[in-house]
């Protein structure tokens, strides 16, 4: 136990400075070959009511996130209050914006804090969450597809992306026997006492992930699936409008920059800084070329749409996150 505490800070430690070291260099990708004194202009002239109503919306998401999660928690036999769910699913995400993905565990510790479900079952229902957001995201990537497959062929050539079909098609196959191999002598290793444990817990989060086939309101389910996705939208299209430059961008044109953003997002930066900056500028650069127009503008116009969009994002983190935690504290003290 003792080694294990020297262990842990130091990975904290290390996980902090590699997450950073990524943000650094995808800044510096974002801002190479760029004026930056252009991006503070336009910064300066941008019209920040619409970032507000962009604000709104990005809000509203957390509100149907916390209902939905309710709903995946309900077939394992836990009412949770919809405040308990908004707060923790709010701390989950102040927690990213130190160590990527450590959110997700740390709302899940949070849940069980005060409303005592079991960590590896929610924890299961969080899974769930990302396999049904990561179908929604594709939901958009296929709109985005139909409606700005120029855009989308623009971005591929500028991020200059390089897929190798048999590497993938190797890895997929090693996972699926692994998977195999698993399930056939699952048995024997669960005799190992510390395996005992880990096979415990991923039971724990299977019997999560199963929860979407006893959902009760499965259409209601659906509709606040859709809902966050919606407020995404409009908390990524509006902010669009505090622009000169983008405020024209039509409907379809917010559906490539909330799959571009997404992307960007999911790189294991701190907060997704510089990946979505990055992200973003060659997402504008190839809307920009899709229209015709200079691509190195579009670059410029790209960096400060992203400077917006990821303040605003990082602004209702940190608020909504800080909140969280006397919250959560109180919500402790009631239900001890």
């Amino acid at each position: 136990m003792e080694d294990n505490k020297k262990k842990n800070p130091l990975k904290t430690f290390l996980t902090i400075l590699i997450s950073l070291a990524i943000a650094a260099v995808f800044m510096w990708l974002a801002f190479r070959g760029l004026e930056f004194n252009k991006i503070l202009k336009s910064l300066e002239n941008a019209n920040y009511f619409w970032v507000f109503a962009a604000m709104i919306f990005g809000l509203t998401a957390y509100w149907f996130r916390a209902i939905r999660w309710n709903l995946l928690l309900e077939p394992m036999g836990y009412k949770i209050s919809n405040s308990n769910s908004l707060w923790t699913i709010s701390f989950g995400y102040l927690m990213n914006l130190t160590i990527p993905r450590s959110g997700e565990v740390a709302r899940s510790t949070a849940l069980y804090g005060v409303e005592k479900v079991p960590v590896d079952k929610s924890f299961g229902t969080i899974i769930l969450e990302r396999v049904v957001d990561f179908l929604c995201m594709l939901l958009f990537l296929g709109l985005t597809l139909i409606f700005k497959f120029k855009a989308i062929y623009s971005f591929y050539k500028y991020a200059d992306i390089k897929v190798n079909p048999d590497k993938i098609i190797i890895i997929f196959s090693l996972l699926i026997i692994a998977i195999i191999l698993f399930f056939i002598f699952k048995k024997r290793l669960a005799k190992i006492s510390f395996l005992k444990k880990i096979f415990q817990f991923i039971d724990g989060i299977l019997e999560g992930l199963k929860t979407i086939f006893h959902l009760k309101q499965k259409f209601k389910f659906i509709l606040l699936s859709l809902a966050i996705w919606i407020s995404y939208y409009f908390a990524a299209y509006l902010v669009c409008f505090a622009l000169p430059e983008t405020s024209n961008f039509t409907f379809a044109d917010g559906f490539f920059i909330i799959v571009v953003g997404t992307l960007g997002m999911m790189v294991p930066a701190s907060g997704g800084i510089g990946a979505f900056h990055f992200a973003l500028k060659i997402g504008i650069m190839a809307l920009y070329f899709s229209m015709g127009k200079n691509p190195e503008i579009g670059g410029e116009v790209g960096l400060s749409y992203a400077f917006i969009s990821h303040t605003m994002q990082l602004v209702i983190m940190a608020v909504m996150g800080l909140i969280s935690i006397p919250m959560l504290a109180k919500a402790r003290r009631i239900k001890i």
